[in-house]
This record gives C-alpha cells, sequence and structure tokens, in this order.
C-alpha cells in the first residue's frame, strides 16, 4: 500500500532538492585543489517554486539549474572555491533535509493516524 499526498510529493521534491544541492556542494568541496575549477551552485528557492509548480500540474521534475558562483576570491591557479562557504552550504542544506524528513515523517504520521481512527 502507497500512501500518495499531493504534500507527501511536495515534500519528496523538497527533498531531492536539498540531496541534489549536498551533491553538489560535496563536487565543490572535491574540486577544491582542482586548478581552473569554478564552483557552481543552484538558486534553491527558484528550483523549489519550479518543483511545486509541477507538483501542481502533476509534471515530472526538471533539471536543476546551475550557476556560476560569482563575487568568490580567485585563486592564481584559478581555482574559486572557499571550504568556509561550502561548508556553511553544507549545513544549510543538512539542515533542509532534515526539515524536509521531520515533515514527511509528520504527514505519514498523520495519514496513519486517520487510517487507525477507528480502532
Amino acid at each position: 500500500m502507497q500512501i500518495e499526498t499531493m504534500l507527501s510529493d511536495q515534500i519528496t521534491r523538497y527533498l531531492d532538492l536539498a540531496t541534489d544541492e549536498i551533491k553538489l556542494t560535496g563536487e565543490n568541496m572535491a574540486n577544491i585543489d582542482t586548478p581552473g575549477y569554478r564552483a557552481v551552485g543552484m538558486d534553491f528557492e527558484a528550483e523549489m517554486q519550479r518543483a511545486m509548480y509541477g507538483v501542481e500540474e502533476d509534471r515530472e521534475p526538471g533539471k536543476i539549474r546551475l550557476r556560476p558562483e560569482g563575487n568568490l576570491i580567485t585563486r592564481p591557479d584559478g581555482n574559486n572555491v572557499s571550504m568556509d562557504r561550502e561548508s556553511l552550504n553544507m549545513a544549510e542544506a543538512q539542515l533542509r533535509f532534515k526539515t524536509g524528513l521531520a515533515l514527511l515523517k509528520e504527514d505519514y504520521q498523520t495519514e496513519m493516524d486517520a487510517i487507525h481512527a477507528d480502532k
């Protein structure tokens, strides 16, 4: 049996975006010593709005839009990855993911409570 609601679909997309952000940050961190590597990121809020519109329209999620991170200090080797910045991004993405899990758990608990209400 599968319990699906619009809210659970929205939270699932939220979790997918948080996971994408964690992966993206990890890629930036992994390339901190790669000459010429330029940090990339995503606008989480804009991607979330696109994802919510997709849920409402019952469409599959599209690819996230990546953007080069600007206003970062570039080292002489052409790399602009900052471990401090990426660590902060990772912490924010992990917090988003944990929040999404808590919301999904609460949504499923509400559904289970409704199923078992007449016992």
